[in-house]
């Protein structure tokens, strides 16, 4: 057995390990876990959420800087190399496997949720909450998230492609490091790590998705909402992901990115149509404004005197839990970015799917909000208190409800399945010593990982106290992404410009 095999078998085995004591603590000990893990992200939000303002910050700003630098030319890959997908395709990936199902999720919920709330110190459904509403969702799903992603991509991107280092996190710490500590202990920590955060983050999010797609099926079709159904949807749902990961990138994760991309951009527009027009375009626009204008502001805002709970409660938690899924986002972004230049990648892999969150939101959230004036307040505090039914309720109350709640599922169904054929081929990489083309073996077997896992944590009420344990375990990967900026620059320095 040679040393990559060793290594490999150390990072396959101890994550594997690592990941189902944790998951077999939040089950048999649920109540004792939830309470340890939500004292802990609390200890973190409360006492650092200044780190991760300013990390998220500066992710964005680095992302800039290299974007409009010199070295915003290199390519990812040989001088002589091209990409591999067309931008379609590319985008229609990294879309799904970023936060695809995310948006779906939150898309109506999240304005809502602020819209009514009386944490904000505004008057709820108030206009004021509204502006403020598509603002936070504006930055909650903007530019941060996808800088955060880009930070790991790129870098992993650059390494694995330019470099010819193994598609692992910690191949990214060569410069700083060297080799000896990227193969040593501190290197195996970081990729055990990295495979943790994918495997808890996908499994709790498949587990949220099989509710949200369970609901929709009730709303449409009357289906029993229980744990019967929604484990049925679970074995199908994983059938589906382990031959899509199974087929390879080039035939299963590309055709059904870019279906996803032709589901999304239909429901998005007969949305629009049957939706209030006149006011999504207007929301679009001054949403845009206000996220612009107060970008800087809002990126570091937290009180140093005054109450942190919305902060720390929505922000905080969705840097770090943006951070928490930067491992597994950002390595398949960068394996299928080859041969695209640092400057395309950073538009790309920022500000295109940015964007298209924002113009998301507008369309949706505007459909939410507009739901003042046609039901009670009460009606829109359940569609907050319960996101996975709060869309279908929402569509429900316009033209066209159950053709929209039934293009809305099977979306659901193709974002599902990306982000886990997706999780499951980059945990093949990350437990293969960086093999951009992991064996069969191991992407079966990561994916029954993540559905029995998903299955279990749904059936034991455990989905919440894995989700935030693992969100609250990010924050040493803080620390790593900085280095890796850091990492990647000082590499950067030695390219012949």
């Amino acid at each position: 057995m040679n040393d990559k095999t060793k290594n490999s078998n150390v990072v396959f085995y101890v994550s594997l390990a690592m990941v189902f004591a944790i998951v077999g603590c939040a089950i048999a000990l649920k109540e004792q876990f939830a309470v340890f893990a939500n004292d802990l992200l609390g200890f973190i939000s409360t006492n650092f959420s200044w780190a991760y303002l300013l990390s998220m910050f500066v992710f964005v700003v680095f992302a800039l800087i290299l974007a409009f630098s010199k070295f915003g030319n290199i390519k990812l890959g040989a001088d002589d190399s091209k990409p591999e997908f067309s931008n379609t395709s590319w985008f229609g990936m990294l879309f799904g496997a970023g936060m695809g199902i995310g948006l779906v999720f939150w898309g109506v919920a999240e304005p809502i949720s602020h819209f009514i709330s009386t944490s904000t110190g505004l008057e709820p459904g108030s206009v004021e909450a509204a502006n403020f509403a598509m603002k936070a969702s504006f930055k909650h799903w903007g530019f941060h998230p996808w800088a955060n992603y880009a930070i790991i991509g790129l870098a992993l991107a650059y390494f694995q492609f330019r470099k010819g280092k193994p598609a692992l996190i910690s191949s990214i710490f060569t410069p700083l490091i060297g080799e000896k500590g990227v193969n040593g202990p501190i290197g195996k920590m970081i990729d055990i790590f990295a495979v943790f955060a994918t495997v808890a983050g996908v499994a709790t999010s498949l587990g949220m998705g099989t509710l949200q797609i369970n609901s929709g099926f009730e709303q449409v079709f009357g289906m029993p909402n229980n744990q019967v159904t929604q484990v049925a949807i679970i074995v199908i749902i994983t059938v589906i992901f382990i031959w899509t990961a199974v087929s390879g990138i080039d035939k299963g994760i590309k055709a059904l990115g870019d279906i996803n991309l032709v589901l999304a951009g239909g429901l998005l527009l007969l949305t629009f149509i049957v939706g209030p027009k006149l006011q999504i375009v207007q929301n679009f626009t001054n949403g845009l404004g206000l996220y612009l204008n107060d970008f800087i502001h809002d990126s570091l805002h937290v009180e140093a005197f005054g109450d942190n709970t919305w902060v720390n409660g929505w922000t905080v938690f969705y840097w770090a839990w943006w951070i928490a899924w930067a491992p597994f986002v950002g390595s398949f972004i960068a394996r299928i970015s080859k041969g695209r230049t640092i400057r395309e990648f950073i538009v790309g892999v920022i500000a295109a799917p940015a964007v298209a969150s924002i113009v998301w939101f507008s369309v949706f959230g505007t459909l939410g909000l507009a739901l003042k004036d046609k039901v009670a307040m009460t009606v829109l505090e359940g569609v907050a208190a319960a996101p996975e039914v709060g869309l279908f309720v929402t569509l429900q109350s316009y033209p066209l409800g159950s053709i929209l709640s039934l293009v809305t599922i099977v979306l659901l169904c193709t974002f599902f399945v990306t982000s886990a054929n997706s999780a499951t081929f980059v945990l093949g990489m990350f437990t293969s010593h960086g093999d951009l083309n992991p064996s069969n073996g191991k992407k079966i077997i990561w994916g029954l990982v993540q559905s029995v896992l998903a299955t279990a944590l749904l059936l034991s009420g455990g989905l919440k106290p894995l989700q935030t344990i693992s969100v609250a375990a990010a924050f040493p990967f803080i620390v790593i992404m900085l280095a890796a900026c850091v990492s990647l620059w000082k590499a950067l320095q030695s390219e012949n410009i």
